[in-house]
């Protein structure tokens, strides 16, 4: 395997879980619950990846700032009810397995909760794979670079050999932000369109393309 990057960092939701749809779900159902208009499913796939304001501003435009808790209550409930049949992409756990013996760091930068991210790796005994997880909730939500700043600075890598790998253009802004080179996974979250028109510099059709774009190129 080369080591083009000393550094990888994954998103969660879309990227290496297959989780897009039951996000989806989930918050239609909350907005169902609470007598809210209920966002269709590309609106509702945006918002994946996106800070907790930032997201409820996007889906729910008219609704008061103090509302949302209500909303994200009730999202929670409904996604921890789904949460067992949610499941990695086939292939994603020998994938990270390889990279980690492999050698490089290996990160994950989430707009998932902290609760949320710790119950994933639980799930999918993935804790021990990762050396460093950053959620939104603990830095500057995506777009913003600070999740990057913060992992690259764990490693003390430079930007030039970290790859970030997301499904979403919230993934690859903030890549583009701290100036990470990054791959989408464009069977993710966000159409392919909108993926390439952010020339990252592979988009991988789906999850087998990615893995073996790793391990041809990082």
């Amino acid at each position: 395997m080369s080591r083009r990057y000393s550094l990888l960092v994954f998103d969660w939701d879309g990227t290496l879980m297959d989780s897009a749809a039951t996000i989806v779900e989930s918050l239609q159902e909350a907005c169902r619950d609470l007598g809210l208009p209920v966002p269709a499913e590309e609106r509702a796939r945006h918002i994946i990846g996106m800070g907790l304001h930032d997201a409820m501003r996007y889906v729910l435009p008219f609704l008061d700032a103090g509302e949302y808790p209500r909303v994200v209550e009730r999202y929670r409930e409904h996604f921890i009810a789904r949460d067992a049949n949610t499941v990695l992409f086939e292939g994603a756990v020998e994938l990270l397995r390889e990279l980690d013996a492999a050698g490089y760091y290996l990160a994950v930068a989430t707009g998932k909760s902290r609760r949320g991210l710790e119950r994933a790796l639980d799930h999918t005994g993935l804790r021990g794979v990762f050396h460093a997880t950053r959620c939104g909730e603990e830095e500057a939500p995506k777009p913003d670079p600070a999740m990057l700043h913060h992992l690259r600075a764990v490693f003390d890598v430079a930007a030039p050999e970290t790859l970030m790998i997301g499904d979403t253009t919230h993934d690859l802004q903030m890549a583009a932000n701290a100036g990470v080179p990054v791959v989408a996974a464009a069977y993710g979250a966000h159409p392919r369109e909108a993926l390439d028109a952010m020339v990252p510099i592979a988009c991988c059709a789906t999850p087998s393309e990615l893995w073996d774009w790793l391990r041809a190129n990082a």
